[in-house]
C-alpha cells in the first residue's frame, strides 16, 4: 500500500468519525493521529484502515475501543510536582480571596489530575468552596475518573510526587489499598462534575478561576490550538489562571495577548484584566 493511499484512508476515517459520531479528530497533529490509527488497525486485527472504518461505522460498540487509541490516557498524580508547588505557593494565595471557586480540568483522562488538585485544595483549605469540572471526550476515561481506582504499584510514584509538590499530609490519608488497587476516597469527588466536553467542537460552559489543560494541546494542529486557547480565554474570570503542560506554550497563539506569564518555568499564565 502506498503512503498516499494510507493517508487517504486516514482522512476518510476521520471524516467518518466526525459525521457518524461527532468526534472530530481532523485537526489533531497528523503524525500523532496516524501513529495511533495504525496501532489501532494492527492491534485490533484489521488488514487495512478501510476495514477498520467499515466496522466502526456499522458497529457502534467498536467506537470506545478506537477512542482508547485516539485519546491520550497516560498520566500520574501530581505529575511534574513543581507545577503543583507553584499552584500551591503562588496561585492559591490569589484564589483564596474569592468566596467561591471553579476549576476546570480539561482533558482529565482517568482522573489523576483531578484527584491531585482536590487533595491540594483540601490541604490548603479551599476544597469546600470549590467546584471542579473534569471533562474529556472519552466516555471510558470519564468512567475511570469517576471511579478513582488506580494500580497499587503506581502509588509509590504518586506519593513521591505529592511530597515534592509540598504536600501537607500523607497521600495514604486519601485512599484505601487492597487487591492490588488503590481506591481514592469519595470525598475527593464530592465537589466534582464529570462531563463530556470537546475542545474541538464545544463552547464555553461556565466562568472559571483556574483551568488546567496539560499535555493535551501538543496533539493539536495550530488552528485547533488557537481555538482551544480562545476557549480558555473566554472561560476565565478576570485575572484567572491557565496551566499548560511542560512542552506547551502560548507564545505562538493568536490569543497570546490575552495572557501574561505568571510562573514562566511551570507554564502558568494569567488572564489579563479585561
Amino acid at each position: 500500500m502506498t503512503y498516499a493511499t494510507e493517508d487517504l484512508e486516514i482522512q476518510l476515517l476521520l471524516e467518518a468519525l466526525f459525521h457518524r459520531y461527532h468526534y472530530d479528530f481532523r485537526h489533531y497533529a497528523r503524525a500523532s493521529i496516524k501513529r495511533r490509527l495504525l496501532q489501532a488497525r494492527d492491534q485490533m486485527g484489521f488488514a487495512s484502515l478501510s476495514a477498520l472504518q467499515e466496522q466502526v461505522l456499522h458497529d457502534p460498540s467498536m467506537l470506545p475501543r478506537l477512542l482508547g487509541y485516539l485519546t491520550v490516557q497516560v498520566s500520574e498524580m501530581f505529575r511534574d510536582p513543581l507545577y503543583y508547588r507553584a499552584l500551591r505557593e503562588q496561585v492559591l494565595p490569589h484564589l483564596r480571596t474569592y468566596p467561591s471557586l471553579k476549576v476546570w480540568i480539561a482533558g482529565c483522562s482517568a482522573g489523576e489530575e483531578l484527584y491531585s488538585l482536590a487533595i491540594l485544595f483540601k490541604e490548603e483549605g479551599l476544597y469546600d468552596r470549590t467546584l471542579f469540572y473534569a471533562t474529556d471526550i472519552n466516555p471510558d476515561a470519564l468512567t475511570a475518573a469517576e471511579a478513582g481506582v488506580y494500580p497499587l504499584d503506581q502509588i509509590r510514584k504518586y506519593t513521591e510526587n505529592h511530597q515534592k509538590s509540598g504536600g501537607r499530609s500523607s497521600l495514604s490519608d486519601y485512599y484505601t489499598a487492597g487487591y492490588g488497587r488503590a481506591v481514592f476516597d469519595g470525598s475527593l469527588r464530592s465537589r466534582a462534575v464529570f462531563s463530556d466536553h470537546s475542545l474541538v467542537t464545544d463552547e464555553v460552559f461556565s466562568e472559571m478561576h483556574l483551568i488546567s489543560c496539560r499535555n493535551v494541546m501538543i496533539y493539536f494542529d495550530r488552528p485547533l490550538q488557537d481555538r482551544a486557547v480562545g476557549l480558555f480565554r473566554d472561560s476565565l474570570a478576570r485575572n484567572g489562571f491557565l496551566g499548560l503542560g511542560s512542552k506547551e506554550s502560548l507564545r505562538f497563539s493568536a490569543h497570546a495577548g490575552a495572557f501574561s506569564e505568571f510562573v514562566r518555568d511551570e507554564k502558568i499564565y494569567r488572564r489579563r484584566d479585561r
